[in-house]
């Protein structure tokens, strides 16, 4: 055999193994393990990508939306809506101001009221008479003057025992006189 070309043929049908089938039914058994063993998770996984994809496509489309509009707008309109958007900046900024300048002056106001009172305490001190009443008036017709709800006189109630009783403090009460024990360890011996 080798003096015919060096190498040793074998033939087909001699000693060789025969060639199998070469079909794809090797794949379908491994699929189908895998399956029985990863189904679940597939599953699961298969619908969590669908999921994931319907949320982000309907964020994207609201996104080129409003680019696309933006860009198809023409520049005329862009600039009124700028302008009423400042127009409205600045009414919004002026009542502001006005509001701001209204409390200036009602703290002002409010100001100049303390430091008369503080005057005209300092005078009646000077006189010897007592500033705290002449205050109390003051203030009193005041609050009269600015206020429309009628203040009710304010009564002395009498306690319900005149005896002083006080049930946190344990005496007077009654018969029982229940105190707490001392605290910390007993004197045993």
């Amino acid at each position: 055999m080798e003096a015919n070309g060096g190498a040793a043929r074998i033939k087909p049908g001699a000693g060789a193994e025969p060639l199998e089938n070469q079909d794809l039914s090797f794949l379908q058994a491994a699929a189908a393990a895998f399956l029985s063993q990863y189904g679940w998770f597939l599953l699961v996984l298969c619908v969590g990508v669908y999921f994931l994809i319907q949320h982000v496509s309907k964020k994207r489309p609201s996104l080129n939306q409003s680019s696309a509009s933006a860009v198809s707008q023409d520049p005329s309109s862009v600039v009124r809506r700028q302008e009423a958007l400042e127009a409205s900046r600045q009414r919004m900024q002026a009542e502001l101001d006005a509001r701001a300048a209204e409390f200036k002056e009602k703290q002002q106001r409010l100001e100049e009221e303390k430091r008369r009172q503080k005057i005209e305490m300092w005078e009646s001190m000077k006189e010897g008479k007592s500033y705290k009443g002449n205050t109390r008036l003051t203030q009193n017709d005041d609050e009269a003057s600015t206020s429309t709800t009628v203040l009710k006189p304010k009564t002395d109630k009498k306690p319900l025992r005149s005896s002083g009783y006080n049930p946190l403090s344990g005496d007077g009460g009654g018969t029982c006189s229940w105190r707490p024990g001392r605290r910390g360890p007993s004197a045993g011996g």
